[in-house]
């Protein structure tokens, strides 16, 4: 492994140099691939594309990232920015790198979230993309335009992990893999119109179990901290360190849209029926309330307030999306009409 890591560190070193004058594009395309986009700016655009799009998506995204916390827990991967101190390879010789605001993150690094998680939601979308193309063109090789795009889009986004110092190569390699694999299998089997209890149960289910899975590796000696101590040891600025992206949030991040996504069904069986023009509004006011229930402050002290409340934020997303949004739109238009 050392001298993987040892090339991952040449590469994000060449990376860097040659590219350092796209800074900017690099951190726009790392923060397309973080995880919680595939909730809060690709959910609402798939949604109302296609309902079965977006349910799939958010149901995806969120089964994929919870595998991926599990992975992480269980592979203890290095990340490139606390592995360069902490390998003692480099004191005479540092490499010519620097870290950024979205370097630090706390969680171990193999397989790459951002990755996995892309991998995952992006082909849903690639997918219906494409079969749509099909059906109404018959063209093979425009039908094929979104599967190109994808593939571009996570070679970007694994660059800018490689980027950045948040990830080695194989693990943004093994993360894509697992992503592709896993878009295709859960894509299949899309929880649309399914009962309440399921999603109850589903959310229950992911929280209970990493609970004790996290609980049963304790037991055996295991310091699943070890990650977020050496981030914050490392990173070049403290105030970098956030406790969003330590794993436990991803985990009521997923466990919250679950319910959310449940619920939302619940509330309005079947969503509502609007025109395109429509749609685009709510596709516009989706992600205006999105953003602003995103930037909501929380408070992180105590940790178990915070959690909770980080699982309320992505609980009321679905419901944003799928209830508080059309139903807001269906009631002016169809008003509009009538008058």
């Amino acid at each position: 492994m050392e001298a993987l890591h040892i090339q991952g560190i040449q590469m994000a070193e060449s990376l860097q140099q040659r590219t350092m004058s796209q800074e900017k594009v690099w951190l726009i395309v790392t923060h397309m691939g973080d995880p919680k986009a595939a909730f809060l700016l690709f959910f609402p655009l798939s949604y109302f594309t296609c309902r079965r799009t977006g349910v799939a998506l958010l149901w995806v995204a969120a089964i994929s990232e919870w595998l991926n916390l599990v992975f992480k827990w269980m592979l203890f991967g290095e990340r490139p920015f606390w592995w360069i101190g902490e390998s003692r390879l480099f004191v005479n010789n540092p490499p010519k790198v620097q870290q950024f605001a979205s370097t630090c993150e706390t969680g171990p690094g193999s397989p790459s979230g951002h990755a996995m998680v892309t991998a995952a939601a992006w082909w849903v979308m690639a997918a219906s993309l494409g079969s749509s193309l099909y059906s109404r063109t018959h063209s093979v090789l425009l039908s094929a335009l979104p599967y190109l795009l994808y593939a571009g889009m996570l070679l970007a986004v694994g660059l800018s992990r490689i980027f950045i110092l948040a990830h080695f190569p194989h693990q943004v390699v093994s993360g894509t893999v697992a992503g592709l694999v896993l878009g295709v299998v859960l894509s299949r089997r899309v929880p649309e119109g399914r009962p309440l209890l399921f999603f109850v149960c589903c959310s229950m289910g992911l929280l209970l179990g990493a609970l004790l899975l996290h609980a049963g590796l304790e037991q055996l000696g295991v310091n699943l901290s070890w990650s977020i101590a050496l981030a914050e040891k490392w990173c070049a600025h403290s105030e970098w360190i956030r406790l969003d992206t330590v794993p436990f949030s991803s985990l009521t991040r997923d466990c919250g849209a679950l319910l959310g996504l449940g619920l939302a069904q619940y509330w309005k069986p079947g969503g509502w029926s609007l025109p395109w023009a429509p749609r685009a509004l709510c596709v516009a006011l989706s992600s205006m309330g999105l953003y602003h229930i995103n930037r909501l402050p929380l408070p992180i002290r105590p940790q178990t307030l915070f959690y909770s409340l980080f699982f309320l934020k992505f609980a009321i997303v679905p419901q944003v999306v799928m209830v508080l949004v059309p139903g807001l739109v269906h009631l002016l238009t169809d008003k509009k009409k009538k008058d």
